[in-house]
């Protein structure tokens, strides 16, 4: 399959009630795994490069390069999205990259500030043919900004959908960044009311703490993309200190990211299971 642009995964799965995975990519052998397990499971993906992800690496281009390289040779619709992008600059890159999808995150800025940016955004994207995904109000766990009580306002989330023109919208519900447990609890009640305010699909940030039980249930009130991160580098890690464990003696490189990366894709292909 080639790169997808993200409205041919995310509408379809809209329309049938499905969810998305999509999944953060930080090195070279995650975006290897989380194609692998979307092969596996026989479902389409999106890659996530976070402006964190950027900063680790030093720009953009490289890592979208593979990551495009990735998707054209995949078995499975795969789209490619730059995920919490805080500057017009980061976007402007991505674009004129080929990323046609980008998120831009102004939680951070006064609300009024945030309308008037995201609508700025959106509008450069879509000259651009290009998807943008918003945040309304703080996701919780974020860099440690954002409250973990944060809670969306359907009314609110309506009103932002209409003066911006965003895509798709990332809202508060009770998941929260960065979690290595799966505590979270998520407000379906709050997901079903925000999903009957607002045309665009949802998007749940903080999945990676969130049992894969209620990432169901959050699919069925009406939450569409499911971003997942912290689970995956969680696999990682923990692969690799078993595999060092084991043999104090290994400096291969090789032989400690290859049980990791597979490791990582059939957590995917699981997830995959799970949400889509």
């Amino acid at each position: 399959m080639p790169l997808v642009h993200p409205s041919e995964i995310i509408s379809p799965a809209v329309a049938a009630g499905r969810g998305v995975g999509a999944f953060n990519v930080i090195q070279l052998e995650l975006a290897e795994a989380i194609v692998a397990g979307g092969e596996a499971a026989g479902r389409p993906v999106v890659l996530q490069i976070s402006q964190n992800c950027v900063k680790y690496h030093g720009a953009l281009a490289p890592v979208a390069a593979a990551c495009q390289a990735l998707a054209r040779a995949a078995d499975v619709p795969v789209a490619v999205h730059l995920d919490h992008a805080e500057s017009f600059e980061l976007i402007g890159q991505a674009l004129d990259l080929g990323v046609d999808s980008v998120m831009y995150d102004g939680s951070k800025l006064p609300d009024a500030a945030n309308r008037a940016a995201t609508a700025a955004v959106a509008a450069l994207a879509r000259a651009r043919g290009a998807w943008v995904e918003a945040e309304l109000g703080e996701v919780g766990g974020k860099d440690g900004v954002h409250a973990p009580g944060a809670r969306t306002d359907p009314g609110e989330a309506a009103r932002f959908v209409a003066e911006t023109g965003v895509d798709s919208l990332a809202v508060a519900v009770g998941s929260s960044h960065a979690m290595t447990e799966r505590s979270a609890k998520l407000d379906f009640g709050l997901i079903a009311a925000i999903r009957a305010a607002v045309p665009v699909p949802l998007v749940l940030h903080g999945s990676s703490g969130v049992p894969e039980a209620d990432l169901a249930a959050a699919i069925r009130a009406g939450m569409t993309k499911i971003n997942i991160a912290t689970l995956l580098s969680q696999t990682f890690t923990g692969r690799v200190r078993s595999a060092l464990a084991g043999d104090p003696a290994l400096v291969d490189t090789r032989k400690y990211f290859a049980p990791a990366r597979e490791a990582v894709a059939s957590a995917v292909a699981k997830l995959l299971g799970v949400v889509a």
